[in-house]
């Protein structure tokens, strides 16, 4: 018995150090990069810029951010216009009675949406004044961190359909990347028209 007992004293003890080890979580996504070292800084690409490239691809920034044209295969990205944002002269997403009952609507080429949160455009990412030219790299981290309109604390909230939940777990590496891209781009001049909240709703 006693003999029982030692051994489960034992036991209890490895399994206790055994979770100490692997039980803890880290929820800052920004404390490291998986695979990132001195010898290979960005990820395995060449630079910074063809990582956050990289990155704008796989994380579908184009969807929503680049207009489309209408082909006879559907919308296609209108590469001319890359990530601008929703034109400033094109249509509003109207809700129609059918789509109300769906809960939003949204252009056909995904630059504007309506919803119960009011009517959101994609933003201008291109580097020109209309866009992220004035933009600093802090700046940008914080806007895609904390979900905040142009990074500027006390704004209001990025609104949806951005995915602000799952970018935000980018690490400040993959978001310095974004933004080094970014100001690589061919500026377009475009202001994207303001979010508007629902009717009889605030700013």
């Amino acid at each position: 018995m006693k003999c029982q007992f030692v051994t489960f004293v034992i036991l209890s003890s490895f399994c206790f150090s055994l979770y100490n080890c692997t039980g803890s979580t880290d929820n800052t996504a920004s404390s490291a990069d998986s695979g990132i070292s001195a010898s290979n800084p960005y990820a395995g690409f060449p630079s910074q810029v063809e990582w956050g490239k990289h990155l704008v691809i796989i994380a579908g920034c184009g969807d929503c951010h680049t207009p489309k044209k209408m082909t006879d295969k559907g919308p296609v990205e209108d590469t001319n216009l890359a990530l601008s944002g929703h034109p400033s002269q094109a249509p509003v997403a109207a809700l129609t009675p059918d789509q109300l009952a769906k809960g939003m609507a949204a252009t056909y080429d995904l630059t504007a949406w309506n919803g119960p949160w009011g009517t959101s455009y994609a933003a201008n990412l291109t580097p020109d004044s209309t866009g992220l030219g004035a933009w600093s790299e802090n700046q940008f981290i914080t806007c895609i961190r904390e979900g905040l309109y142009k990074g500027i604390q006390g704004a209001r909230p990025l609104m949806p359909p951005m995915p602000i939940n799952n970018f935000s777990k980018m690490t400040d590496n993959e978001l310095k990347a974004i933004f080094a891209f970014l100001k690589t781009v061919k500026p377009v001049h475009n202001v994207v028209p303001e979010y508007q909240p629902p009717a009889g709703a605030g700013k």
